[in-house]
């Protein structure tokens, strides 16, 4: 009975890997749950079959039960994503933001556009050398109401996520608005790409490494909170 039951959760684990791209872990050092952001984090219209996507309706609820649960010590995150929903992004962030366990970012291959917030809302952040970011100014696709109150309402978007930015990482809001509205860096287009040693040097990103610096802080964390 009892190998029938581990049989079952290990089949449930491989299906969340599947469904998710995340994984739990455990060792001696704790148990870490792996959760990725990939592709086009995906809002409240439904993205073509084809794009891949980050639901944040299934995110959401699974930040909550990582906070809550007994058996997970803490969380990483990685990161390889194009940006997208504006709204959603800010959401999985603020959940991450105000999590107590100890979380790490580690941002592979892209954090560009939302995915910056998503990239500096862990307690801990770290970028690949050859990893990139894009700072750029709000802005949507579609029909939009040209009228004075749809600017204002970008413009007071675009304040919220310089001020979140600014506030969960070592960037100040000036320097990081000032790599959003830069010219003749992005073709046809206003905003910066930063490159790994480029977000450190910026206060964009914490630390420089891949996967073992990463883990390395998070076990760092975890081992400080259970000393507490």
């Amino acid at each position: 009975m009892e190998n029938h039951n581990n049989a079952e959760m290990r089949k449930e684990d491989r299906q969340q890997l599947v469904d998710l791209g995340s994984d739990i872990t455990s060792s001696s050092k704790g148990s870490i749950y792996t959760l990725t952001i990939i592709g086009q984090v995906e809002g409240h219209q439904v993205l073509p079959e084809n794009v891949k996507t980050t639901k944040y309706e299934h995110v959401l609820p699974l930040l909550a039960g990582i906070e809550e649960s007994e058996e997970i010590d803490g969380l990483l995150l990685l990161l390889n994503t194009v940006g997208g929903d504006i709204e959603a992004g800010l959401a999985i962030a603020e959940m991450v933001a105000g999590m107590k366990k100890p979380t790490v970012s580690l941002v592979l291959g892209g954090g560009h556009s939302i995915g910056i917030p998503l990239a500096v809302c862990t307690k801990r952040s770290f970028i690949t050398p050859t990893a990139s970011m894009t700072v750029h100014p709000v802005r949507m696709t579609g029909m939009v109401v040209g009228a004075p109150q749809t600017f204002r309402y970008f413009q007071r978007i675009q304040e919220q996520i310089i001020h979140f930015v600014s506030k969960n990482s070592g960037i100040s809001k000036e320097k990081f608005e000032e790599y959003m509205m830069a010219t003749g860096e992005i073709p046809t287009d206003v905003g910066t790409i930063l490159y790994g040693k480029e977000a450190v040097a910026s206060g964009l990103i914490d630390k420089l490494g891949g996967l073992s610096e990463a883990l390395a802080a998070l076990h760092k964390m975890i081992e400080k909170g259970k000393g507490k």
